[in-house]
């Protein structure tokens, strides 16, 4: 039985096509067991030694996040970097570009073949996936900028999938005290698994936000690290922007 209590309300959508480059907000995600359709399919690499990019350990790869990226109506990955236009990916022309800007030879490519038809390249292994769904609620958000006023808590510091839009508790970051507890998202259900453990990647710079140790310094003093939720899926569905998030 569900409880009829509304927690609050899906505010954001996003996916993540590449690998720590920047998401796609959407208006929909349609989420299967295992994965958000479209999200995080592809990775970017050094291609001097393959090492895929990390922007959390290494300042060479602090400009990555502001690389743009979408997926096209079919299923084909698009990036942008900061001023130029949309190239296709993977790719000579996208390649090129990416390297020029980052200033060393990098290259965008798939986790698996099926991800890129046509692709006859190398391929490069998915670095970090803890689960198919990352939430987060802005009642999160609310504390940590009462925490941290000088400081931008925006929702891509942190790259979830949902963003949840719900009241602030004070001195509370609701959702990292939901560990086991079942949400129904409008048709899709979850179970929360674990807290996720924030890294260095939050700390870093993006479009619209400057460089901010202090952002993360707050989490591990206040939160245990700790920010937003991870999910498992226990029945797939679309969601849309909008659906309402209770309890089951």
């Amino acid at each position: 039985m569900r409880d009829a209590a509304l927690l609050g309300t899906v505010s954001e959508l996003w996916r993540y096509p590449a690998s720590s480059l920047a998401g796609e907000r959407m208006e929909a995600i349609s989420v299967a067991l295992e994965s958000i359709e479209g999200d995080r399919i592809f990775g970017l690499v050094d291609a001097s030694d393959n090492e895929i990019a990390r922007p959390d350990r290494a300042e060479k790869w602090h400009k990555v996040p502001l690389i743009r990226t979408r997926l096209n109506p079919a299923r084909q990955l698009e990036v942008a970097i900061p001023g130029g236009e949309w190239l296709s990916a993977p790719g000579v022309e996208s390649d090129r570009a990416v390297s020029a800007y980052l200033g060393f030879e990098a290259s965008i490519r798939p986790f698996s073949q099926e991800n890129a038809p046509g692709y006859s390249g190398p391929l490069t292994a998915e670095r970090y996936r803890k689960a198919p769904i990352h939430l987060l609620t802005t009642a999160s958000l609310a504390r940590l900028k009462a925490l941290h006023p000088e400081g931008a808590a925006d929702p891509r510091r942190f790259r979830p999938n949902i963003v949840v839009d719900m009241a602030a508790i004070e001195g509370s970051f609701p959702e990292t005290e939901w560990i086991g507890r079942k949400l129904a998202i409008g048709d899709l259900l979850l179970t929360i698994s674990e807290p996720c453990r924030r890294c260095g990647f939050t700390i870093i710079a993006q479009d619209g936000f400057d460089n901010d140790p202090g952002i993360l310094r707050n989490l591990v003093r206040h939160n245990a690290h700790n920010l937003g939720v991870y999910c498992t899926v226990d029945k797939p569905a679309r969601v849309e922007v909008g659906a309402p998030m209770r309890f089951v």
